[in-house]
């Protein structure tokens, strides 16, 4: 059994202590006003509910009650995150119900969706308050029963002393447990006693979702809440000159129309406060449809900026940040890409002597890839319900980072943290797009000055053309081959607008005796942020795709040459820097390659394409099976292999990596933000290519490497190898390799020579 040790004191709510490696705070009273909603099991708390800690209550006739804390944005820690609970406490989860926990960094922290953290950095501080409420629950009994402990044993939510084959529920000692004092030491359950953790577990708020009960941001409402929307420059390099809105306060229903600026002059800002446009003009109003139609009949000036630079503190430094001025342009961007890649950039990371091995190399193969701006394009847009008044403030919006966004809440608005109340709704999709704030300062802005409560909503066009985008990036791969056409040296150079993707330590580092790793930014005025696996899901399609036409020109299987390289990197590594795991790395290549036959003589005819990845400390592989019809792709098959240690909902999981591989093909295909002089050329689902129903994979068939690793995260990992694996079965398909996304506009260009 392992051991782990509590802290807490259950006799004040402040009162709050660290908990194991986990990094989270566990508050062992809850909030006495907290309400309850009843999840859709139709499981009802009932009016004796005893308090346990910040995650559990458990009522008289047994119900408990779980807090899931962190936000919920379709990858469903509200069901996982309560499964943790619940398995340690060893409850019975048909009567568990489960309830979105406040923001609240006495009871919680790291409150925050995103890097796939949510379960790996909780994982240890859930089970403890899970066994930590068990055990209170077992020394009750023992002293009402007047037993031994260690006579005292449980079963889904159930008591048992079976010398004297005597039981009671949890709800029936929980009374008496609440007031047991908490242990010091409590034993967590071997892994291999689980029965509800790595079990398919159904989505806790699923019919909540098809039913359409509100849960999303745009389903908020308050009495006399009024509605705003911002108008922004229409262009990249532009800011405010004028406004005329004297047309607008004679339109029905609008109530005001005023500007505001987000951030002050001179604001250091912090890492989640990117923001598009800093000078915006605010129309509010009765209704959506009321304040929509009046913001097309404002009349604005807009001017070119000055470029600036601004102080961006990150987690751990801070650095300077270049604006330029001028109206940026797609065809531009590609133009000083290629220009800014044959000048010196930082040196990463560098093994050997890579410029002698590339100068005394028989052969040497390079090729150049290139990817567009994305647009996260969640399926609900941005918006945020604010009320704030000169003492206090309080938000309900779709967030992935209320800590952050609190912080910045408190200094823009001048009030003390313990002021912002934050109320995190689910959200309708996020991709790292919510993990800024700019649109809650926005939001409060707005109704400070209009002195009401307000709901700032996103058109679909707002939010596609003043997104915070993927950065558009490009790398060059080289490799040095011997005589016999070994791998001597591995070269990547890579950078974007505005930054570079390259993390130097990842694999293939450590696999090559002579490695070079290389960077450079260009500057610009086009706001980006992190999209779902940032960096990572370029560097996959990158990498991947040439490494497999590197197999190739050696003659070797593209599974087994990942291998060896991997086996290089365990036996014999160079350097000492990487970041990887080879085992685990090399067990998802074997994994995949046995699922899907790889190299069986049956499958030999398929168009299929490998690629694997460790990112977000997880390892993902992936083989896609493809048939071309009319000149267009069908993805027939894909396969899957995720190493993310313990798999806490079968269901969740399979689900997660079936949508990373969908999205991931989608993006691949068809994702493409372009620019001309500064204005986003797609504004909506119409131009903006997305996967369509009928271009979704036929099957997608999940393994997972079964281990009994501490959870490692799932969100990000599945996604970026499967651009890869797209381009080698597509080059298996039309002979033809591709370099540059979205992989669509290269088979059109193909087809039309």
């Amino acid at each position: 059994m392992k051991n782990d040790t509590t802290t807490q004191s259950r006799r004040t709510f402040l009162k709050a202590t660290a908990l194991t490696g986990g990094g989270m705070i566990l508050g062992i009273h809850w909030l006495s006003g907290a309400t309850t909603t009843p999840a859709a099991s139709g499981l009802d708390l009932v009016k004796d509910t005893y308090v346990f800690n910040g995650h559990i209550k458990i009522t008289s006739d047994n119900i408990i009650q779980i807090m899931s804390q962190n936000p919920e944005f379709g990858q469903n820690v509200k069901t996982s995150l309560p499964m943790i609970v619940a398995e340690e406490l060893d409850a019975d989860w048909k009567n568990v119900i489960v309830e979105q926990a406040p923001f609240d960094l006495k009871l919680y922290t790291r409150q925050f969706a995103g890097g796939s953290q949510s379960v790996k950095t909780t994982w240890k501080a859930l089970r403890t308050a899970g066994a930590t409420a068990r055990q209170m629950l077992r020394e009750a009994t023992a002293q009402f029963w007047n037993v031994p402990l260690e006579e005292v044993t449980t079963k889904a939510g159930v008591l048992y002393h079976s010398k004297s084959e005597k039981s009671v529920t949890y709800g029936e000692m929980a009374a008496k447990a609440a007031e047991i004092p908490v242990p010091k030491d409590v034993k967590l359950k071997e892994i291999k006693d689980f029965n509800i953790v790595r079990s398919p577990r159904k989505n806790v708020e699923g019919i909540n979702i098809v039913t359409g009960k509100p849960l999303f941001g745009l389903d908020y409402r308050q009495k006399d809440m009024l509605i705003a929307m911002v108008e922004r420059p229409p262009a990249f390099g532009l800011k405010l000159k004028s406004y005329d809105a004297k047309a607008v306060l004679k339109m029905p229903g609008i109530k005001k129309v005023f500007t505001i600026q987000v951030f002050p002059e001179k604001y250091e800002r912090q890492i989640f406060d990117t923001r598009t446009f800093n000078e915006l003009v605010v129309v509010v109003g009765k209704t959506t449809w009321e304040v929509m139609n009046a913001r097309k009949k404002l009349k604005v000036e807009w001017q070119p900026i000055t470029t600036s630079i601004e102080c961006v503190h990150t987690f751990s430094s801070e650095r300077d940040e270049t604006i330029p001025a001028g109206l940026e342009s797609t065809d531009n961007h590609y133009l000083k890409m290629v220009e800014r890649s044959a000048q010196p950039a930082t040196e990463l990371r560098k093994d050997g002597d890579p410029e002698t091995a590339f100068k005394n190399a028989a052969q040497i193969i390079e090729r150049t890839y290139t990817a567009p701006f994305l647009a996260h394009n969640m399926m609900e847009p941005i918006n945020c319900f604010a009320l704030v008044t000169d003492t206090e403030a309080f938000f309900a919006a779709p967030l992935q980072a209320p800590e952050y966004a609190e912080k910045t809440l408190a200094t823009r608005l001048g009030l003390p943290l313990e002021k912002i109340e934050i109320q995190m709704t689910r959200m309708g999709g996020g991709f790292g797009r919510r993990a800024y704030a700019h649109y809650m300062v926005e939001a409060a802005l707005i109704s400070q000055q209009a002195k009401a409560p307000i709901k700032l909503i996103y058109t679909r066009e707002d939010d596609m053309t003043y997104g915070i985008y993927r950065p558009s990036y490009t790398a060059t791969y080289r490799a040095a081959l011997d005589a016999d056409k070994n791998l001597i040296a591995f070269h990547v150079k890579g950078g974007g607008v505005p930054e570079h993707p390259i993390a130097a330590d990842r694999f293939p580092a450590s696999a090559v005796d002579h490695y070079l790793a290389e960077g450079w930014e260009i500057p610009s005025n086009i706001t980006i942020g992190a999209f779902r696996a940032p960096r990572s899901n370029f560097n996959a399609a990158a990498e991947q795709s040439f490494l497999d036409e590197l197999a190739a020109a050696m003659g070797k299987d593209p599974i087994e040459f990942r291998l060896q390289l991997l086996q290089r990197a365990k036996d014999n590594p160079v350097g000492k820097h990487d970041n990887y795991d080879p085992d685990r790395y090399a067990g998802v290549l074997k994994l995949v390659r046995e699922k899907s036959g790889w190299g069986k003589p049956e499958n030999a005819q398929k168009s299929r394409g490998v690629a694997a990845y460790f990112c977000h400390n997880s390892y993902a592989a992936h083989v896609i099976d493809l048939t071309m019809k009319d000149g267009e792709p069908v993805v027939e098959n894909v396969y899957s292999a995720i190493d993310c240690g313990i798999v806490i909902n079968l269901d969740a999981a399979t689900n997660m990596v079936e949508g990373a591989v969908i999205d991931g093909i989608g993006n691949a295909m068809y994702g493409a933000l372009t620019l001309k002089d500064g204005i986003p050329q797609q504004n909506n689902f119409n131009q903006y290519r997305m996967i369509r129903h009928h271009e979704a994979p036929k099957k997608v068939d999940v393994h997972f490497v079964q281990n009994d690793i501490d959870p490692t995260g799932l969100g990000e990992p599945p996604f970026p190898p499967v651009f890869a694996a797209l381009a080698n079965a597509l080059y298996k398909a039309t002979g033809k390799r591709f370099y540059t996304q979205p992989f669509s506009a290269e088979l059109e260009r193909r087809q039309g020579d």
